[in-house]
């Protein structure tokens, strides 16, 4: 979720932001006089504490008891805190001095009469461990306390970490929990230390941005673009990895192997597959959900993965799966200097929908939709209902939606929400609101999806589970995403041999020991964590043997940059070649069969799977 305080907002007076607290009925800060250190073991202060704020039970308090042996009991709730302090750094210019000893505990916000609500807002004394680099004025910060305080008691979505730490954070420096392990690491994998990234800051770094439509990795204290901290959007997030043993769990329930992006952890990342997984093996009903926001009339490689996943998770699952094509949203967002027209981004969401059935989904199972034609009636009507849910501020606060923004933006993600309630598609599920749905997509777009897990239980619907994929790279590194936009960033799925050939072996970059050259890369070896032909053949090479063999290699110097992007180059022609051929053969009269929204689907799951045998 990108952080609230990162938006533009106007400037408040102190006056101002005693004023809202008292009308959201929000009491001022106290500190707690001589309050002892606690140890992780009672984190369930921290819900306490929330209960004082009057903000009801976020998702990530009543989940807690049920994800606790996914890592998100006490210590989760202790490195949430300490990545929500890291978020809270960049509006700073660099992390407090006093964050960089490890997680803490948030500041209580005591409740208190309107009547004691202060008429000015500042950090208690005589603390010395303030925020290092805190506005000389209080303007700035007031307009961030109040801001913070409107969208957390309007919303439930922000969770223990982002909750206590928005404002209790803000107002002042929180007393250190005990750990007896050390605290989570904020440097992505490459080392940069703490210290590295204040002087990256200093001089023109910056960190990670990852939001629905903006994916940038960090820039390093030597201006290099670094590659995505995934670990650290876990924390910010709040979502739990996928661990071996769901995995092993998925093989078991499923007999099948899990699919290369899986095992290899390009899926990543999950909110409740271990519910829907119970569901399966109790033969009970379950869908898929995904989407795609037509910007062109032809799909490229990185949109191939979460299409190519949940594809073969309709095999395994046999299960019911809708496809949502955003034709009005991407409509809504352009940047462009020559926008597209609506009838244009409609077009391409029909080019799109080809794109989509060449992947391989059922048409027996499987429901593909455009907004501008589908929505109406149940689905219009669970819309109306989702938007009562969302007030303006959440919005804002969640998505980053400014004053300037058209209207559309902040209304479109109940449109997104919408296919995640089964009564959405009476063709398929009738009038039943008991039937989950999960979400394979890529990291970036579970804002959406946060929002919607937290107003369901409002609606008495079923919450949303999700899969998180990481990023395709762009060609010229792992510090972004593949991007449409760029055709020299980005491999079309209309491309020929002859152009990727060329465009892996111009742009592609390379991990090269040295100098680059064969010599050096001989002597230094190379590093296929960076080298982008090697990630590309970890999305498409299905021998995992074959590919720990190609890294140890190219480690020790025994094969050069230049042969792994040949073995590239004749992995992606070979998958390009194979999707063009199916594309070839679906037909218009093929893709509205697809899209016909009176067709009726099954509900039910084809196989009922217990412990690998089909019962």
């Amino acid at each position: 979720m990108p952080s609230s305080l990162h938006n533009k907002r106007p400037s408040m007076t102190a006056e101002q932001v005693a004023e809202t607290l008292a009308k959201l009925d929000l009491p001022p800060p106290e500190r707690l006089e001589d309050e002892p250190e606690v140890d992780p073991e009672e984190a369930e202060a921290i819900q306490a504490e929330l209960s004082n704020m009057d903000l009801g039970p976020p998702e990530s308090v009543t989940e807690a008891a049920r994800r606790a042996d996914e890592g998100l009991g006490a210590k989760g709730v202790a490195e949430g805190i300490a990545g929500q302090w890291d978020a809270l750094g960049e509006e700073y210019g660099g992390q407090p001095e006093w964050l960089q000893g490890g997680p803490r505990r948030p500041t209580v916000i005591r409740s208190t009469t309107p009547s004691r609500v202060p008429t000015r807002v500042s950090s208690p004394q005589p603390q010395q461990s303030t925020l290092s680099s805190a506005p000389s004025t209080p303007s700035k910060l007031s307009a961030q306390i109040g801001q913070a305080a409107s969208s957390i008691v309007e919303s439930a979505s922000f969770g223990i970490a982002s909750a206590a730490s928005t404002i209790g954070g803000l107002l002042a420096p929180p007393t250190p929990v005990k750990s007896t392990t050390a605290p989570p690491s904020t440097a992505p994998a490459t080392g940069i230390t703490q210290a590295q990234k204040e002087a990256a800051a200093a001089s023109g770094g910056s960190e990670q941005k990852v939001t629905p439509w903006d994916v940038e990795g960090e820039v390093g204290v030597d201006g290099v673009a670094i590659g995505i901290d995934y670990q650290k959007l876990i924390r910010q997030f709040g979502t739990a990895n996928i661990t071996p043993e769901l995995i092993a769990r998925f093989e078991r329930l499923t007999g099948e192997r899990a699919h290369p992006l899986l095992r290899r952890g390009t899926f990543f990342s999950h909110r409740d597959l271990d519910r829907i997984l119970d569901k399966f093996e109790q033969g009970k009903p379950f869908y898929l959900y995904t989407g795609r926001g037509p910007s062109s009339g032809s799909m490229h490689l990185g949109h191939m993965v979460p299409f190519m996943f949940t594809c073969w998770l309709q095999s395994v699952f046999k299960v019911p799966l809708v496809i949502q094509l955003t034709d009005d949203e991407k409509f809504l967002f352009q940047k462009d200097s020559k926008p597209l027209t609506l009838e244009q981004t409609h077009a391409f969401g029909f080019e799109n929908a080809k794109d989509i059935i060449a992947c391989g989904c059922e048409l027996e199972r499987t429901f593909i939709f455009s907004n501008l034609d589908y929505v109406g009636g149940a689905f219009y009507r669970n819309i109306v209902r989702i938007s009562r849910q969302v007030t303006y501020n959440q919005s804002k606060a969640t998505f980053g939606f400014n004053d300037s923004d058209n209207i559309g933006k902040s209304h479109f993600p109940a449109i997104q929400a919408a296919p995640s309630f089964s009564n959405s598609f009476p063709q398929i599920f009738g009038e039943k609101t008991d039937i989950p749905c999960l979400i394979p997509c890529a990291i970036d777009q579970d804002p959406y999806f946060r929002t919607t897990r937290d107003l369901a239980p409002k609606l008495k619907y079923q919450k949303p589970a999700l899969l998180h994929a990481k990023f395709i790279p762009a060609l010229q590194g792992a510090h972004t995403k593949m991007s449409a936009s760029d055709p020299n960033s980005t491999i079309y799925m209309t491309d020929t041999a002859a152009q990727i050939k060329k465009k892996i072996n111009s742009h592609a970059f390379s991990g090269g020991g040295g100098d680059g050259s064969a010599e050096d890369q001989r002597k230094f070896g190379g590093n296929p964590d960076v080298d982008i032909s090697f990630q590309y053949l970890c999305f498409f090479e299905d021998d995992d043997e074959l590919l720990a063999k190609i890294a140890l290699d190219y480690r020790k110097g025994e094969m050069l940059s230049g042969e792994i992007k040949k073995l590239c180059i004749a992995k992606i022609q070979e998958f390009v070649q194979g999707f063009q051929d199916r594309r070839a053969k679906v037909t218009d009269e093929l893709t509205k069969q697809f899209m016909d929204k009176d067709r009726k689907i099954d509900p039910l799951p084809g196989k009922k799977v217990i412990g690998g045998q089909a019962a």
